[in-house]
């Protein structure tokens, strides 16, 4: 059972140090963005050890720097809010104290949220954020200090691909799940949802949108009656009930 769970342990450790690979470039990314538009180096810093919002701060930075700070703390929020489904999937996956899901609240992002639910449920789940959840958080702050550092050395993440390492790696974890027919159901759904109102909402309305396919998902189970395979039939007289 050790070996097991070291294999496991293991698996999950390379995947989190490739992605967090990314990460340090994105972070670095923002860092010499958000220097260039004017932010005090300690600002950014603290930016991304307290707030650690990943696209949330690009943007944030965009708004500021175009002298909306009110519009970037709204902003920010709706396109976090994606953050309270998540939070209710893991359950008690952060641990069992008010401490352990505090801190793991911070540390809560859409990767760690993937790498975990890409476990079994129970210790190995609680393995897997804490492990994805800590070393996401400190790759992005490495990458941030980096570009404080670096300034306009860095480039665009996007010119080099690094933008696309994200949505590629959660595809990948997510694999796995799309096995089960409702759950295909649900992701093809919201993932439809957002792709049609992206053009027409504001950037992260389309993401809360698309949990409406989960959401009818889990409406049609719970409508559903449980305990049995489908309607029972009375045999009729002469027939066994038994095959």
């Amino acid at each position: 059972m050790r070996t097991v769970q070291r294999t496991a342990d293991a698996g999950v450790l390379r995947d989190v140090l490739a992605l967090g690979a990314a990460m340090v470039a994105v972070g670095a990314s923002f860092g010499a963005v958000a220097v260039a538009a004017g932010i005090p180096v300690w600002a950014t810093l603290t930016m991304s050890a307290v707030l650690y919002a990943g696209g949330a701060q690009f943007m944030a930075v965009g708004l500021v720097a175009a002298g909306s700070p009110l519009a970037a703390v709204l902003a920010g929020l709706l396109l976090n809010a994606r953050h309270l489904p998540f939070g209710l999937a893991l359950g008690n996956s952060l641990g069992p104290r008010l401490g352990h899901r505090l801190l793991g609240s911070h540390l809560l992002t859409d990767e760690a949220t993937a790498f975990t639910l890409a476990q079994p449920d129970g210790v190995a789940r609680r393995r897997a954020f804490w492990l994805a959840g800590t070393l996401l958080f400190v790759a992005w702050n490495a990458g941030t200090l980096v570009g404080v550092l670096a300034g306009g050395a860095v480039g665009d993440p996007a010119a080099l691909g690094l933008d696309a390492a994200f949505p590629a790696g959660l595809i990948a974890l997510l694999l796995p799940s799309l096995r089960d027919r409702d759950t295909r159901h649900a992701a093809l759904g919201g993932a439809a949802l957002a792709v049609v109102a992206t053009p027409l909402l504001p950037a992260g309305l389309p993401v809360l949108l698309a949990l409406a396919g989960p959401a009818l998902i889990a409406l049609r189970r719970r409508r559903t009656p449980t305990g049995g395979a489908g309607p029972t039939t009375v045999p009729a007289a002469g027939e066994s009930a038994t095959c």
